[in-house]
């Protein structure tokens, strides 16, 4: 088989590693576009492959976890929230649905917690399904040694993670009803779609107006979802429902149809909504579409005092 058959084969299980590694589309294709490289130089060489499928896990993998060692000393000098690069994703089969919840946005931040050989372990096992015997050849360890990694980063996800349990036509009708709610300005409507303890993140990197920090409590993101949904509809900005990593979610445009956000809705036990993710960071959509200027505008006229 060629290194190009080998490619279209291996390469979607290989960024799915990478992008759940680094939680950033970019840095995922620059490692997998790496992995392969280094493949291809070694059968250059007419050194055998036993098992180009588990050459190109190790790789990705090996060059993941170095590659998010120098990427969290960044994220240190980050300018307000750093949230992960979102994916646009598709109907997910009912099969995948657990699959689809390790790719959401509330789990990735959930892995920034880890250390990046609990989070390559966490991924390789529970995620990818990979034997512990494997993982440990992966990442370099015993297979005791794993199995404490795992656990141990289990746990901590476990602590903290909100299972969806509802089905994938539940998550879009809430998600269709917030977004009615918020377009309407219904805030009683929209109060009743939070959780109690629903969490609005939004990162803008520094480089578009954005929250500097969480909000948290119904009443307080009800009401910051409602003003800047006012704002938008001032701008002439138009939302459009999708799925963003897997869970219902929305991407917003401007007059010219280019891209403003992302954003992603995360599903409590009991049906409500549990978490928002908004990415406003230009510098994180422009592998899903062409980039509104917008933000960047209305960063310049509050820094001359200007209005809208």
């Amino acid at each position: 088989m060629s290194v190009s058959d080998l490619y279209g084969e291996l390469r979607p299980r290989a960024f799915a590693i990478a992008y759940q590694m680094l939680s950033s589309v970019s840095e995922a294709e620059d490692v997998v576009q790496e992995a392969f490289l280094r493949m291809h130089h070694t059968l250059q060489r007419g050194e055998p492959i036993a098992s180009p499928r588990a050459y190109i896990a190790t790789l990705t993998t090996r060059l993941a976890i170095d590659q998010l060692r120098s990427a969290r000393v960044r994220r240190e000098h980050y300018v307000g929230e750093w949230l992960p690069e979102p994916l646009v994703t598709g109907p997910t089969p009912a099969e995948h649905a657990e699959r689809a919840d390790s790719l959401s946005l509330a789990f990735l931040v959930l892995l920034e917690n880890l250390s990046p050989h609990q989070r390559a372990a966490l991924l390789l096992r529970e995620v990818f399904d990979y034997p512990y015997t494997e993982v440990a050849e992966i990442i370099g360890t015993d297979v005791d040694s794993t199995r404490h990694l795992v656990a141990r980063a289990r746990n901590h996800v476990q602590k903290h993670r909100p299972r969806y349990h509802a089905t994938r036509r539940q998550r879009e009708e809430l998600a269709q009803r917030f977004f009615a709610a918020s377009e309407q300005g219904d805030l009683s409507a929209l109060e009743e779609l939070l959780a109690q303890d629903v969490a609005l993140h939004v990162d803008g990197g520094g480089n578009v107006p954005a929250l500097g920090q969480p909000v948290n409590g119904r009443e307080c993101v009800a009401g910051t979802v409602l003003a800047v949904r006012a704002a938008f509809a001032r701008l002439g900005v138009r939302i459009r429902l999708t799925e963003v990593n897997g869970q219902p979610g929305a991407m917003a445009y401007d007059t010219q149809d280019r891209l403003v956000g992302v954003m992603g809705l995360g599903i409590a036990d009991d049906g409500r909504i549990q978490t928002i993710h908004s990415i406003v960071n230009p510098d994180k959509l422009r592998h899903l579409d062409q980039v509104s200027d917008l933000g960047a505008r209305l960063r310049a006229q509050r820094r001359s005092g200007g209005n809208p």
